[in-house]
Parts: C-alpha cells; sequence; structure tokens
C-alpha cells in the first residue's frame, strides 16, 4: 500500500540549514550598521558613538587627583566623566610606565599622563594610541640619539614609544596659559603618525581637517596675519607637524584667542579632535 504525505505536514528544517540562515540574518545586519555609521560619520562629521561599554574605573586617589590637577576632567559631565576615567584606567593598563636617570615612577605620574593623552584623544571613537608602547620619563631633559641634541620630549615610532621630561611635563599641565604643554605637544605627534598609517573614522575625518588647515596656511591673506600678529611662536612653523602640535596647545590653552584671530582654524582643529561634545 502506498502511503502519501499530507500536504499539511510541515517537516522540520535541517539544523545546518537554520544555522546558515540566522548567520546570513547576522551578516546582513553587521554589514547594515557598518553601512550606518560610515553614513553618520559623513553626514554629521563625527563618530557614531565612542563607547560601547564603560567598565573600567580608576582608584579614589586617582580620581581626587584628577579632580585637584585637572581642570579638563572637572568641566565634563557626570557621563563623560566616567567615560574619561574609563579611558585613563584603561590607558595605564596598557601601557608601559619606566623611569630613567633615578626617576621612581608613581600612580599621581601614571594618572597624569594618561589623562594628557585622554584630554586630547577624548572626542575619538579610537583613543588608545596603539603606536605607543611604553612611556620614558626622564628627570629633566634628556640626549636623543635621533638627532644628537637634547630634547624635552619626543615620540619615537620605531621604539614605539613616548619619552619625555617630567619637570617640563609637569609644568605643561599646571602652567595653562603659556600656550606651552609637553604633554600635549608629544601625543599629538603620536597621534598625527598614526592618523597617517591607519584608516579608521577617526584619522579619515582628521586628515580631512588637516588638509583644510594646511590650506589656510597657504592662503596669502592668511599668511600675511600670521606674520603681523606673531600669534604663534616661531617653532611652529618647522614643518607641518610641528605646527599641528603646536596649534594643539593654543588649542586648549588659549581656545577664545585663537577662535577670534583665526576662526577657520579653530574650527577645523575643534573639528579634528571632535572636541565640540565638550564645549569646544
Amino acid at each position: 500500500m502506498v502511503r502519501f504525505l499530507s500536504l499539511t505536514q510541515e517537516e522540520p528544517l535541517p539544523k545546518l540549514y537554520v544555522s546558515g540562515y540566522y548567520l546570513f540574518i547576522l551578516i546582513g545586519l553587521y554589514l547594515l550598521v557598518k553601512l550606518l555609521v560610515k553614513w553618520y560619520v559623513v553626514a554629521y562629521n563625527r563618530p557614531l558613538y565612542r563607547h560601547f561599554f564603560v567598565y573600567k574605573n580608576i582608584s579614589r586617589a586617582q580620581e581626587t587627583l584628577l579632580k585637584r590637577e585637572f581642570k579638563f576632567y572637572n568641566k565634563l559631565s557626570e557621563k563623560h566623566k566616567k567615560q574619561f576615567r574609563h579611558r585613563v584606567a584603561t590607558f595605564i593598563n596598557a601601557k608601559e610606565f619606566i623611569g630613567r636617570e633615578g626617576v621612581v615612577v608613581t600612580e599621581d605620574m601614571k594618572t597624569l599622563i594618561a589623562a594628557i593623552g585622554c584630554k586630547l584623544s577624548f572626542g575619538r571613537k579610537e583613543y588608545e594610541y596603539d603606536l605607543i608602547e611604553s612611556i620614558l620619563i626622564y628627570p629633566n631633559e634628556f640626549y636623543s640619539t635621533i638627532n644628537d641634541a637634547y630634547h624635552k620630549g619626543e615620540f619615537n615610532p620605531k621604539l614605539k614609544a613616548l619619552v619625555i621630561s617630567w619637570k617640563d611635563f609637569e609644568e605643561g599641565y599646571t602652567i595653562d596659559n603659556d600656550n606651552i604643554n609637553l604633554g600635549l605637544h608629544e601625543f599629538m605627534h603620536a597621534m598625527h603618525l598614526e592618523v597617517k598609517m591607519t584608516k579608521h573614522q577617526d584619522n579619515t575625518r582628521f586628515k580631512r581637517h588637516f588638509n583644510l588647515i594646511m590650506q589656510q596656511l597657504a592662503n596669502k591673506e592668511l599668511k600675511k596675519t600670521l606674520d603681523e600678529t606673531k600669534f604663534f611662536r616661531a617653532y611652529a612653523f618647522t614643518n607641518q607637524y610641528e605646527f599641528m602640535a603646536v596649534l594643539t596647545e593654543y588649542f586648549f590653552e588659549s581656545p577664545k584667542e585663537l577662535k577670534q584671530h583665526f576662526p577657520v582654524i579653530y574650527d577645523h582643529i575643534n573639528k579634528a579632535l571632535n572636541l565640540q561634545l565638550v564645549g569646544f
């Protein structure tokens, strides 16, 4: 006797087929989100999100230090303070801090160095400075074999090392109205080189505004104004990398004056770093 299957009877789908179906959906969703993120960056000139999770924290003593020594931290909202602490903790855990010529590295040193780096990269989604693996801390100026001269700070990409004079680093963040900040200067060198070497969205935005800043500097009228006002110290015009590093110092220490004299340049450095989100 021949038996016929009922037309209403449903056969279960093979497990492999079901797994492939869900995998296809997940891949589709991933690509859709990726396109959305990319569209948002192009449309609004900033990342769609900067954190998935914020869960790391620093000690109470470290937070007290930030409140006492770091004006940038005190100006942040509670949400952004939490993100900043997470970033400082992440930075400290990821880097090796090495004292030179008798320097004993303390938690305060680690916290303040990390805070300067996080201040500069706070508007970025990629904030960890992958090109920096170690921080070398000298008590004062140190002899550099890069150009056989004494330096206050340098970024060595071959060694993946940020090297600083602690005396000059400390003066940089405590004296905040002279447009000289060694930490910001050297971290900008590290960021600028990372921008040239990688293609994530933060760096695409940075490159765009960096190129626009360079176009501004080529403008004859602006060059005339720069020559007449001598607003930036002469070292800024050594090369384009030093200009960006010095511009960063002025941006953080004299934002009102920079915006007043050179509003277009101010706008581009602000957007390159995405610091509108904290009121710059």
